[in-house]
């Protein structure tokens, strides 16, 4: 699949497993699994770091296979799901790094293009976790773009 605002393919990652059974090497059970992503939160690791460290640490692929529970749903249980989505805040704080950048290199006008589309995906995202009730209505993300120009 290509990306939004690139002609690169980015075709770069790992694959998920390709059945969604319960693989036989696993020895833990699903209530020492939900353990280890509850402990891993509260270490201050996002869901998707969770998921990398129990598959490179405890050979576990998938989660939802074992416990019938995605790690959202194991973190909104415990009630330790973060307020807004891991793939927003990324993207805004890859924004204000951009705006960061910007003000100390005003004459990067490449980037500011670049910061465009970034805040261009801010407002679709932020635009569907609000129809679906992720973030509250009310929620806005603060444009600089104007005091750059």
């Amino acid at each position: 699949m290509g990306r939004v605002h690139t002609h690169r393919h980015g075709k770069s990652h790992s694959i998920r497993p390709s059945t969604l059974r319960a693989p036989s090497w696993i020895t833990q059970s699903p209530k020492e699994i939900e353990d280890l992503v509850t402990k891993y939160s509260k270490d201050g690791l996002s869901p998707s770091q969770i998921g990398n460290r129990l598959r490179d640490q405890h050979s576990i692929p998938l989660v939802k296979p074992i416990t019938k529970k995605s790690v959202g749903q194991i973190l909104e249980e415990n009630k330790l799901r973060a307020e807004m989505p891991e793939d927003l805040e990324n993207i805004v704080k890859k924004a204000v790094g951009l705006q960061k950048h910007l003000k100390a290199n005003k004459g990067d006008n490449r980037n500011v293009r670049s910061l465009e589309l970034i805040e261009a995906k801010v407002h679709r995202l932020s635009v569907y976790y609000k129809k679906i009730g992720r973030i509250p209505a009310t929620w806005k993300y603060k444009s600089v773009v104007a005091q750059l120009e």
